[in-house]
C-alpha cells in the first residue's frame, strides 16, 4: 500500500499561524503553558549502534519504497539500499543521490534522485508520550528532511482521518527554519495547524546536531527543539467542527525527500549527497 506524504505548501504554515501564535529561536518557549510534572520512562530506542555499513535493524524499521511522487510531486524514488540507508559511526545515515542514469525500482518508475524512508509501521506504535530524535539533517535547495508519524490506523480508515504529526521538517533553502505540525480531517492543506522555529541569524541546522521532540497527552502536543517549548496544539485551536484524531497509536517516519511542491526541485546550487544523520529516537511514556 502507498502510504502518500501530505502537501505541505508554504500557505499551509502562514495561515496557521493565524491559529496559533508563532514563537521562534531561544526563549520562545516562555509564552508557551508549563507541562505536568511527572518522569519519563524510555518505552522503546533505537541507538543505531550496529556495526558500521549494516541496515538499520529490521525488528524495529521497514521501507516505503517506490517513485510515485508520494502525494507531493516528489522526485526521488525510495529504496531500501544501502546506498540510501544504513548505520555509519553509530547513526542512521539517509543518502540522497543524484544518480549518474536514472534508477528504477520495482513499481518500474524510472527517477533521477534516490532516497529512503523508513517507518515503525506494524513494528512499534505508541498513543501519547514524548518522541524524540537527535538529528543533523541535510542541506540544499530542493531538500526535504522529516521526522514525522502517522496514525497506526491508517489501512483502514487513510489519510487524514488517521492523523498525522510532523515533529520535524525542513525545506532547504530555509536553513535556519525548521516546522512542527499537526494535520487531520478538516485541517490540512490550508487549514494544517503548524508553527516555525529559528535558529539566531547566522546558525543552520545542518550545521550540527538538533534535539526534535514531542510531548503528546490527552488534548495536548507540545512542540521543542533542544530544551526550548515553542509551541502547543490542543483541541481549542482545530477548526469549528473538526475532530482531533490524536487518541490513538501512531508510528514513526525518517525520510529525506527530493523536490516536491513545498521546497522546490534541485537546481545548480544543489550539492550532492545529501545526508541526514539520525544519532537516536527514543519514545517514552510518562510515570506520575
Amino acid at each position: 500500500m502507498n502510504i502518500f506524504r501530505p502537501q505541505h505548501m508554504s500557505i499551509v504554515l502562514t495561515l496557521a499561524l493565524a491559529v496559533m501564535p508563532l514563537s521562534c529561536g531561544g526563549g520562545g518557549g516562555a509564552t508557551q503553558p508549563p507541562p505536568p510534572s511527572g518522569t519519563w520512562t524510555l518505552s522503546w530506542s533505537d541507538e543505531f549502534n550496529g556495526p558500521d555499513g549494516s541496515a538499520p535493524d529490521p525488528s524495529k524499521w521497514t521501507y516505503d519504497i517506490g517513485g510515485n511522487g508520494w502525494g507531493n510531486n516528489e522526485l526521488e524514488s525510495y529504496t531500501n539500499r544501502p546506498q540510501n540507508a544504513v548505520i555509519q559511526g553509530g547513526n542512521l545515515v539517509i543518502t540522497a543521490i543524484h544518480e549518474t542514469t536514472p534508477y528504477t525500482g520495482p513499481d518500474g518508475i524510472a527517477r533521477n534522485y534516490t532516497s529512503a524512508r523508513l517507518k515503525t509501521e506494524g513494528l512499534f506504535s505508541q498513543a501519547y508520550g514524548r518522541f524524540e530524535a537527535r538529528i543533523k539533517i541535510p542541506a540544499g535547495q530542493g531538500m526535504w528532511p522529516a521526522f514525522w508519524m502517522l496514525g497506526n490506523n491508517i489501512s483502514s480508515v487513510s489519510w487524514p482521518a488517521c492523523g498525522e504529526i510532523d515533529i520535524m521538517e525542513n525545506i532547504g533553502k530555509q536553513p535556519s527554519t525548521i516546522y512542527g505540525s499537526i494535520h487531520g480531517p478538516g485541517y490540512t492543506g490550508a487549514t494544517g495547524l503548524g508553527s516555525a522555529f529559528n535558529l539566531p541569524a547566522g546558525q543552520n541546522f545542518a550545521d550540527g546536531f538538533h534535539l526534535f521532540a514531542i510531548e503528546w497527552e490527552p488534548g495536548v502536543v507540545r512542540f521543542y527543539v533542544d530544551s526550548t517549548l515553542y509551541n502547543t496544539f490542543t483541541p481549542a485551536n482545530l477548526p469549528n467542527g473538526a475532530i482531533w484524531e490524536f487518541d490513538h497509536p501512531f508510528f514513526i517516519i525518517l525520510n529525506v525527500a527530493v523536490g516536491g511542491d513545498w521546497p522546490g526541485a534541485p537546481d545548480g546550487t544543489t550539492v550532492f549527497p545529501q545526508t541526514m544523520l539520525v544519532d537516536y529516537v527514543r519514545v517514552y511514556t510518562r510515570s506520575p
